[in-house]
């Protein structure tokens, strides 16, 4: 770093993204993308858009967020539109939390929690999931912090049943309940309809992974009407014109073609099966995802090593360091076509590694 950095980030660690290396073509199945492309009315709205991009974006993202309003049955003040899902996460680290209310999240979650808090000054703790990557609820009942849980989790793909958050949304009155749903179109179970019941729920969602917009940026946030003009006094205050014109009008069209998208996502639910079904012939085991990746571990060959043999045989995995998580690989589902490749080259390291 340069001697004009700020001191107040010497010890700040940045997120480290899924690798887009460019040295060959890869079967890409590490940063969780859909395998299909945006629908035909969402090319098409962002393609006009296009044609007037000397004009500012609407800084109210209305139609954006109006269609989102009436797909998800909430009023239009219940909504904020964002660039990806990361800035609302960000935001809401920015309104809710300080040293008066520290953030917690499990210690094996997003890995953008703990850069966000470290980014905004903001103390937190890390609840250990439980031996088999599942959150303890008891852990969190009354703990009277902010409190941010992935439902589907990352990277274990595990889902948290809507009744049991009902209960740490209870238990914690006074404190912001953050649920990201990144994942949750492809099999778990929204917490949208919880927000008319409690003021100090927050849903996001993005439109990066069922609704194939992972390059566009685009996420949202569902909450009360007080919570989301909080995000939007935040919003208002760092970039108001925060996602782009083109962006904006392709959301629009994906939530028009609401059949493609569902359609997708029961494909993708579909060669989830078929691959759990597959590794675990191969003795891979992995816990019961409801998120469009699979948490797998063989019980021979090291997490590290599947992963760098995979890499050298064009297929592109994630791997993480962590000493509880460095038997794993999370493996996006892709195609079909995809997951083929990827279990033929699974054999083949298996016949090496004999």
């Amino acid at each position: 770093m340069s001697r004009f950095f700020s001191a107040k980030f010497d010890k700040l660690v940045p997120y480290t993204p899924g690798e887009q290396p460019r040295d060959m073509k890869y079967v890409k199945l590490n940063t969780n993308e859909s395998p299909f492309p945006p629908s035909k009315t969402a090319i098409e709205n962002a393609l006009s858009a296009a044609k007037k991009t000397e004009l500012y974006s609407d800084p109210e993202c209305r139609a954006l967020r109006e269609k989102l309003a009436e797909y998800y049955g909430v009023d239009y003040e219940e909504t904020i539109v964002t660039n990806g899902s990361d800035e609302v996460l960000n935001f809401a680290f920015m309104a809710f939390c300080d040293k008066d209310h520290p953030a917690v999240f499990p210690d094996i979650t997003y890995g953008f929690y703990p850069v966000f808090a470290d980014l905004n000054g903001v103390p937190y703790e890390e609840i250990p999931l439980k031996d088999d990557f599942t959150i303890d609820v008891n852990d969190y009942i009354g703990i009277s912090k902010t409190i941010f849980i992935a439902n589907p989790n990352a990277p274990t793909g595990i889902s948290l049943p809507v009744g049991e958050i009902r209960k740490i949304i209870e238990s914690n009155p006074d404190n912001v309940v953050l649920i990201d749903e990144a994942y949750v179109d492809f099999g778990g179970e929204s917490c949208i309809p919880l927000v008319r019941e409690y003021d100090n729920l927050l849903v996001t969602q993005t439109f990066s992974k069922s609704r194939s917009m992972a390059g566009a940026r685009l996420g949202f946030g569902i909450g009360s009407k007080k919570l989301i003009a909080d995000l939007h006094t935040i919003r208002y205050s760092t970039n108001p014109y925060n996602v782009n014109s083109m962006t904006l009008a392709q959301g629009v069209g994906m939530l028009e073609d609401d059949e493609y998208v569902q359609n997708n996502c029961k494909t993708v639910i579909e060669n989830r099966a078929y691959t759990a079904s597959e590794l675990s012939k191969l003795g891979f085991t992995m816990p019961d995802s409801s998120a469009n990746f699979i948490f797998a571990k063989h019980n021979r060959v090291s997490g590290k090593d599947i992963y760098l043999k995979l890499k050298e045989k064009g297929v592109l995995v994630r791997h993480f360091d962590k000493p509880r998580l460095t038997d794993y690989n999370r493996i996006t589902i892709g195609s079909l076509e995809q997951m083929n490749i990827l279990i033929a080259k699974l054999n083949e390291i298996l016949e090496e590694t004999k």
